[in-house]
């Protein structure tokens, strides 16, 4: 086979708790992930040598710091593969936005490559490198529901959650993921989302146990940096959202609704307030 296309889903995280600093620098975080329908398009052509990217939709770099080109790299020097590749990203999910936009085109460049060359490997092994690449990179590769522990690695499959319609809104501004973490003093969290308490929601198919559970205790330093994402959650919930929430290190609000007519509606308030420069409808996929 000499292409490979694959779509490249963004996540939310439902909720997400910082439990500490490890000894290694990074953070111990308990999360629930989900996919949502928003998503890159990634194709992959086999060529003689090399790697090559493109890009469109997006200004971002091409060259070895772009994630999608380090998976190929990875690939290629793990199995020594005797040949190259041309990676096209279509981009739609926006970037620096909590949504693992590069992780998940990483990932599909892994799974991608993995076809491309008739590996056989299978998505543990894929995880297993895909964590050198970014710690959202295994839950990229095996996306749906899921509990994500340690760094983030460390995956529990859950069923999928309950059906509702999302809308995606993020403001005209980026977010360094590492300041963020970088900003967060563990020790002067007031609350901690209930992980366990979302899970068991979940696992019951109970949309107003998890919209009741949902919180990010990382909005605790983006939105004293930048106020809009909180105008945005409050627009969203004034406007029909059972409830509204930051994604990741941020800045992209999303909000769930029963139904696509109230979402729908939300969708134009929120467009037309001028607090958002992406908006977008979009529903839990599970690839």
């Amino acid at each position: 086979m000499d292409i490979i296309k694959r779509k490249a889903y963004a996540k939310i995280n439902l909720c997400l708790d910082v439990l500490g600093k490890r000894p290694d620098g990074y953070h111990e975080v308990s999360m629930i992930m989900q996919t949502i329908g928003l998503s890159d398009d990634v194709t992959l052509r086999k060529q003689d040598e090399g790697i090559s990217l493109s890009i469109n939709g997006a200004d971002l770099p091409t060259d070895e710091s772009n994630l999608a080109y380090k998976a190929a790299k990875l690939m290629i020097d793990t199995y020594d593969i005797k040949g190259g590749v041309k990676i096209s990203l279509k981009k739609s999910i926006p970037v620096a936005a909590g949504l693992a936009g590069g992780s998940s085109d990483a990932a599909a460049v892994l799974m991608g490559m993995n076809e491309l060359y008739d590996l056989k490997k299978d998505k543990d092994e894929l995880c297993t490198l895909g964590v050198k690449i970014g710690a959202d990179v295994p839950y990229c590769i095996k996306g749906g529901t899921a509990l994500a522990e340690g760094i983030g690695e460390k995956l529990t499959p859950l069923p999928e959650a309950p059906g509702a319609t999302i809308l995606i809104a993020k403001p005209d501004l980026s977010v360094s993921t590492k300041e963020v973490y970088t900003a967060l003093n563990v020790s002067e969290l007031k609350a901690h989302p209930d992980v366990d308490g979302m899970t068991k929601a979940i696992v019951r198919h109970d949309l107003d146990g998890v919209i009741e559970r949902m919180g990010n205790v990382l909005e605790n330093v983006t939105i004293k940096k930048f106020p809009v994402i909180d105008d945005i959650k409050q627009l969203m919930k004034e406007h029909g959202a059972e409830n509204a929430l930051m994604s990741g290190s941020g800045p992209t609000v999303f909000g769930i609704f029963y139904d696509q007519r109230t979402a729908a509606e939300c969708f134009g308030i929120v467009k037309n307030s001028g607090l958002a420069k992406d908006v977008a409808l979009t529903t839990f996929v599970t690839p």
